[in-house]
């Protein structure tokens, strides 16, 4: 049997096992197991032996259970709170500003903890409210908190930044500094577009009335709860772009940090510690199941000759390097409609990243165009995944109408990934001013 075939039968059984709603860890790694037997025979799965155990011992993954911790113990000490009565005072008297400090507390809240659900759920709970208090328009707020949310996605520290480094075998410390300049320029177009169109309509986003503003005093007040996540933001990153630690060794000190931020606004106890600990068990275990089960398919598709049908598929190609990279881009975006962006990470970062390579393009660069896609993946009907966070936080609104409300915020990221991809330099500048 050649290996197209292969390669079809291949990739068609992990997309229906997927489709059927089995676990991306079962998919991936059951697929494989089969195709090894049907090949090698039993011995084949020996293979799977090796796979489960080069993943449990790789140690960068030791940063992804730290930046959850960091993100969970962040949402249950209250730390949040205090940052949404920062944003309510400052920004509130501005036609959109709390839309647009939703984004700003985003941005801020993904610098902290590197997963989406955090930032949509504490965006969700304590600025939704006030901004439909306030007559929001409900789409424009909707869709503030899950683009803002998604941020987390892109903005280290990344969880999904550190699987891709993993998978495509790159550096963890550059691809996270790769994707602090993207994550702004995306952050600062959903402020734009938000500020542009509360000023052309004002019902969208009216501005506090002036019995609800308060003086300069108050608000300096409410400043001081922004102060320790900075610190957070700061710790973590500056250790990691100043080359004084490893992303590993700086999500523990992003830990520590966090745990003092929680001591600050006296939310510190030992349940809080055994309930983050707890819930951060639970979402590693589910990583390193299906990053186990990406290595297994990895290396069976390897052995099958992979590397010889890519390189064929390369020989055989005569257009533009530009129109591939394009038509990986749109690949991507399908793919994000129907599966889960981790899913989609483990299946297409193998393929396409020795393409690009072959290609003549920077693979850093790539990793982020990559991760943006996964972002974008996070928002697009009707799988994306920041629907479903908000259906399960409004269960009586339709969920057709979280649809409506990404539309736009789509746009904004498609047109975000497509600045990086013009001027490269956006992601490749602050890796190339890192001290090794």
């Amino acid at each position: 049997m050649s290996i197209t075939t292969l390669t079809i039968l291949l990739f068609a059984g992990a997309v229906l096992g997927l489709v059927s709603g089995m676990p991306v860890a079962f998919a991936l790694s059951g697929v494989a197991m089969v195709f090894a037997i049907f090949l090698w025979g039993p011995e084949g799965l020996f293979m799977s032996v090796t796979a489960a155990y080069h993943t449990m011992m790789s140690f960068i993954l030791i940063a992804i259970p730290a930046f959850i911790f960091m993100g969970y113990v962040l949402e249950k000490s209250g730390v949040a709170d205090a940052l949404y009565e920062a944003l309510r005072l400052w920004a509130g008297r501005i036609n959109g500003g709390l839309a647009i400090g939703t984004i700003l507390i985003c941005t801020l809240v993904a610098a902290m903890v590197g997963i989406i659900g955090a930032g949509i759920i504490t965006a969700a709970i304590f600025a939704l409210p006030q901004m439909l208090k306030h007559g929001y328009d409900k789409h424009l707020a909707y869709g503030a908190i899950m683009a803002g949310g998604c941020l987390g996605t892109l903005i280290p520290p990344s969880v999904h930044m550190i699987v891709y480094a993993s998978i495509a075998r790159q550096s963890v410390g550059k691809m996270l500094i790769g994707g602090f300049f993207p994550g702004l320029v995306l952050s600062s177009l959903y402020m734009l577009y938000i500020g542009i169109r509360t000023a052309l309509n004002p019902s969208l986003g009216p501005g506090l009335s002036p019995e609800e503003r308060v003086g300069w005093l108050q608000k300096l007040a409410a400043t001081k709860s922004v102060l320790l996540p900075i610190v957070v933001v700061v710790s973590v990153l500056g250790s990691i772009f100043l080359g004084i630690a490893t992303p590993t060794e700086a999500g523990a000190t992003g830990c520590v940090a966090v745990i003092i931020c929680a001591a600050v606004h006296r939310r510190l106890s030992w349940r809080l510690l055994k309930e983050a600990a707890y819930d951060t068990t639970k979402i590693f275990g589910m990583v390193i199941w299906i990053l186990a089960g990406a290595e297994c398919f990895n290396r069976f598709y390897l052995a099958m000759g992979a590397a010889g049908l890519i390189k064929g598929l390369l020989v055989g190609i005569e257009m533009n390097p530009w129109i591939i990279l394009v038509a990986m881009q749109v690949i991507l975006i399908l793919l994000g409609m129907l599966m889960d962006p981790l899913a989609i990470m483990v299946i297409a970062a193998p393929i396409f990243s020795p393409i690009v390579i072959s290609l003549g393009f920077n693979p850093l660069w790539f990793g982020i165009i990559f991760v943006i896609n996964m972002q974008i993946g996070f928002l697009t009907p009707p799988f994306g995944f920041a629907n479903f966070y908000m259906k399960s936080l409004l269960p009586e609104e339709n969920i057709g109408e979280f649809y409506r409300s990404t539309f736009p915020f789509v746009g904004l990221q498609i047109i975000g990934l497509g600045l990086c991809m013009a001027f490269p330099n956006i992601v490749l500048w602050l890796p190339s001013l890192m001290i090794k």
